[in-house]
């Protein structure tokens, strides 16, 4: 903190972000608001992604200390609170939501409150690591799982499933069918004019409406009628045909606890730091002092360029 020149360090700014890569384990600390840049407090080539690693992370680096926020995908959720990962009958932390119960998805918000997390009951099968409060709902996650949805229930012989195709053939057919797109990828598509004229009326409606509430909900802007606008999507994606997953059963009976801003806290920048480390590939998951100092250079590299694309901008125009 202090190498950063803050001369004041207070948990409540800063929140948690924990995930897995193909080649490392990795906990990040991340400024609420996005001002600094993110903070490496653990990294692991040899743990994997389960309850008893994350009860030692936590310890490690002491969380219990600091108590900061924590933003995490919902697979990471279910270690941290002691759930049963998979398709359990009920995932939600915060009430008893039946996941099978698919004639009541679309209609029912009066599901009872989960009011404690005891071990052997309702999905729960380790005591929990951290306060149910502490946790933020993920919105990079959210906007993934909405997309997801929607791309499932399009018609796989249509005109617009084949633009994807077209537009993502990078992606195997497997990924397009199930929906696993990535952030860039959906802003990708969301910017691209073409995709929407490939819809008919029903996957139009049902995109528009995902477009405004990534804009002006699950972004930094947030606007007065966001509730209007999430109604509004939930009630075209029921008539597009997707099923109710986890995340959207968050936006339908939970939307009172999602922030006030999404964009200061989403996990997004957290994600962003696996694309930045992307040399471990090259030193094949070792870590140590030499693939740090490349990290490092990388991100300095980058200032510097970015800094003389600037100058040469001002030059040009002066001569101009």
């Amino acid at each position: 903190m202090k190498e950063m020149g803050l001369s004041e360090y207070i948990p409540d700014d800063w929140r948690l972000f924990i995930d897995s890569s193909k080649r490392s384990l990795k906990c990040v600390l991340l400024h609420n608001g996005n001002k600094y840049g993110s903070i490496s407090l653990a990294h692991s080539t040899k743990l994997k992604e389960e309850y008893n690693t994350v009860a030692l992370v936590l310890q490690k680096i002491k969380y219990h200390e600091h108590q900061w926020m924590i933003c995490v995908d919902l697979k990471m959720v279910n270690f941290l609170l002691g759930q049963q990962s998979g398709y359990t009958k009920y995932p939600c932390f915060l009430c008893l939501w039946d996941s099978r119960d698919k004639t009541h998805h679309w209609v029912r918000k009066d599901w009872p409150q989960r009011e404690n997390m005891d071990v052997g009951e309702k999905n729960v099968i380790n005591d929990a690591l951290v306060e149910r409060e502490k946790i933020i709902l993920p919105p990079l996650h959210t906007k993934m799982g909405l997309m997801k949805q929607f791309v499932k229930a399009l018609d796989k012989n249509g005109s617009c499933f084949a633009y994807i195709g077209v537009k993502m053939h990078q992606l195997s057919t497997e990924k397009r069918k199930t929906g696993i797109f990535d952030g860039p990828q959906i802003r990708q598509l969301i910017k691209d004019p073409a995709f929407i004229n490939s819809m008919n009326q029903v996957e139009r409606e049902a995109w528009t409406s995902f477009v405004s509430v990534v804009e002006n909900f699950l972004g930094k802007h947030k606007a007065q009628i966001y509730v209007e606008m999430v109604n509004k999507m939930l009630n075209s994606f029921k008539s597009l045909g997707c099923n109710m997953s986890i995340k959207i059963h968050y936006l339908h009976n939970h939307l009172d606890c999602f922030p006030e801003n999404l964009g200061d806290i989403s996990e997004e920048q957290g994600e962003r730091f696996h694309q930045d480390i992307k040399m471990e590939d090259r030193y094949q998951g070792r870590w140590d002092m030499h693939m740090m100092a490349d990290y490092c250079w990388s991100l300095k590299k980058n200032c510097l360029k970015k800094q003389l694309r600037m100058s040469r901008k001002r030059s040009f125009r002066s001569v101009e």
